[in-house]
């Protein structure tokens, strides 16, 4: 009876008669049973799901979508409690950062065998120390020389640093309504959708540049970004509802730091696609991962832990628990936002320019890092590719490793929070700024070039459980909207930093990179400065201001309570 109800239910509303009655309850992938007996404890959790003054059922009003079924016969088969859902989440999450990267730099990489190297006049190529000396081998020979190698395009250094660039246009202005639609209509959707939009880009990305050149190439990259800009606001939503405070930096950088490996895994794997199948199919590899991800995120996450069908009773009570955004349920989407205390919060402002500083050294190293390899170090396209991914796992790694460093410091109360998201922070600043300055000085000694830019972006790694996570800290029912208005403006970073190097090195010399790296430097430095004065690890007051989160905190303690709470 109940795998009939399962087949032919998927969307219609379900019905209290379905609910388990005098005989012992199955468990099945079909709308999950009561949880509790007492009528109430029923009350409360009707008005919690419902709203006060409303009726409904107690759990979700429709059974899972008809896509859901797919995987529901296997899921009933199985103890939900084995497959935790907030590691699906933090799975999926992390797979689709890494889509949104690979999707988003594999025209990076792609871009060097797409148009022609800058011309470097005879006078600047004699100079030794401008001029690292070009493969020799048979192989280099017969697919490097840029001299007699027919490129699709024309582009001068100015035309790609627009390009690149022109997705962060897009990507700046979707970043606060991307937030409030995340708040209003659930991460899941808001950021399924974002990515749904880059992966029909990635698939037109081709055809608009051999349509359209360099107006073809800027108008896609455009609506890219527009798609893109709404995932990042979505991720924090999805956070705050899924993350516990005892796991908050490891499945916060988990996520986050996705960014890192769609870089690694675009850059290696668009070297080898390029190599082997041409520039074209390297951008229909991506897109086809991309709406792959898509249909298995539909279908296995949610937005809220109440909302999702497969989760077990332990487990959401242990995050309806320690989580705020779980606690709140579909009240949240009712509070109004405090843009005033935001907005004039030195904590966040703080924030936000420091991610500024981070995003000019991250999106240098994103968008450039493939040219420089190309333009001053002369790797073939095969090692370019790998050499300029190998930074980005370097950081991974690091991001990884800090984050679970910073958990245990937390939980062993070895320092504050607001010290380990500073300290954690200045490394993620100076570090890169400085090792990647060395890198541009080294010269011509390869390898040395290469450990450089692996300790720089390794240091980089911790401002995943420095300031990325920071937003989780100030706010946790506004972190979206804090979310994205870091990352927004620090998007900025993006337009500017790529428009920039190509007027400043627009014949690829070493000498022209150093002064790249030394504006680099000198922005992660200075930005860093208002980090460690005015940045916080303390939950702000207004995140709660009168209390209504109800049992946790009452109005009388709402401000000094909840500061005390983080604390501890």
């Amino acid at each position: 009876m109940a795998t009939d109800t399962l087949r032919r239910g998927a969307a219609r509303r379900c019905s209290p008669a379905e609910y388990p009655s005098a005989r012992a309850p199955v468990r099945t992938a079909t709308c999950r049973e009561p949880r509790v007996p007492s009528r109430a404890q029923h009350t409360e959790h009707t008005e919690h799901r419902s709203g006060p003054g409303r009726t409904g059922p107690a759990w979700p009003a429709r059974c899972p979508p008809a896509a859901t079924m797919l995987l529901a016969g296997c899921l009933a088969k199985l103890k939900t409690e084995w497959i935790p859902q907030r590691y699906v989440f933090a799975l999926m999450g992390m797979l689709g950062m890494i889509n949104c990267y690979t999707m988003r730099s594999c025209l990076t990489v792609a871009i060097n065998e797409m148009s022609r190297p800058p011309y470097k006049s005879p006078t600047a190529a004699a100079v030794s120390d401008d001029s690292c000396p070009v493969e020799t081998d048979s192989d280099q020979s017969s697919s490097g020389d840029s001299s007699t190698k027919d490129y699709p395009f024309d582009w001068d250094s100015q035309s790609i640093g627009l390009i690149l660039g022109s997705f962060y246009i897009g990507y700046i202005l979707t970043h606060v309504p991307g937030g409030v639609i995340a708040g209003r209509l659930g991460g899941k959707h808001t950021l399924g959708f974002g990515i749904l939009v880059t992966t029909l880009c990635t698939f037109l990305t081709p055809w608009a540049c051999q349509v359209g050149e360099v107006a073809g190439a800027v108008a896609v990259r455009i609506v890219m970004g527009l798609g893109e800009g709404v995932t990042f606001p979505a991720i924090y939503v999805l956070l705050a509802k899924w993350a516990p405070k005892q796991e908050r930096n490891i499945i916060g950088s988990l996520v986050l730091a996705g960014s890192q490996m769609g870089t690694l895994v675009g850059n290696v794997s668009s070297g080898y696609l390029l190599e082997t199948f041409g520039w074209i199919t390297t951008f229909y590899v991506y897109g086809a991962f991309g709406l792959a991800w898509y249909l298995f995120w539909l279908i296995l996450c949610y937005s809220t832990p109440d909302d999702h069908p497969f989760i077990s009773d332990k487990e959401l009570q242990y995050l309806n628990k320690n989580v705020t955004g779980a606690q709140e349920g579909k009240e949240r989407e009712r509070v109004s936002t405090p843009w005033a205390q935001i907005l004039t919060s030195p904590p966040v402002l703080a924030l936000i320019l420091t991610e500024v500083g981070h995003d000019w050294g991250f999106y240098t190293m994103i968008t450039d890092l493939p040219k420089y390899m190309s333009d001053v170090q002369h790797f073939k396209i095969s090692d370019n590719g790998v050499l300029s991914a190998l930074p980005f796992l370097c950081m991974w790694i690091s991001s990884m490793v800090l984050s679970a460093l910073g958990d245990l410091i937390i939980s062993k109360k070895l320092i504050c929070n607001t010290t380990l998201r500073k300290v954690f922070t200045t490394i993620g600043s100076v570090g890169p700024g400085a090792f990647l300055l060395g890198a541009a000085y080294a010269g011509c000694h390869r390898a040395l070039v290469v450990a450089l830019f692996c300790v720089g972006m390794a240091c980089m790694g911790a401002f995943y459980p420095g300031m990325r996570v920071n937003a989780l800290d100030l706010s946790p029912r506004h972190a979206g909207t804090i979310g994205a208005l870091m990352n927004g403006t620090g998007a900025l970073a993006g337009v500017v930093a790529p428009y920039i190097i190509g007027l400043i090195a627009p014949n690829g010399l070493m000498s022209e990179w150093r002064i790249v790296f030394g504006i680099n430097f000198a922005v992660m430095a200075a930005t860093n400065v208002s980090f460690v004065w005015y940045g916080s690890g303390e939950l702000q007051w207004w995140d709660d201001p009168d209390g209504s989160a109800g049992a946790h905190h009452t109005p009388a303690e709402s401000k000094d309570q909840v500061q005390e709470d983080a604390r501890a």
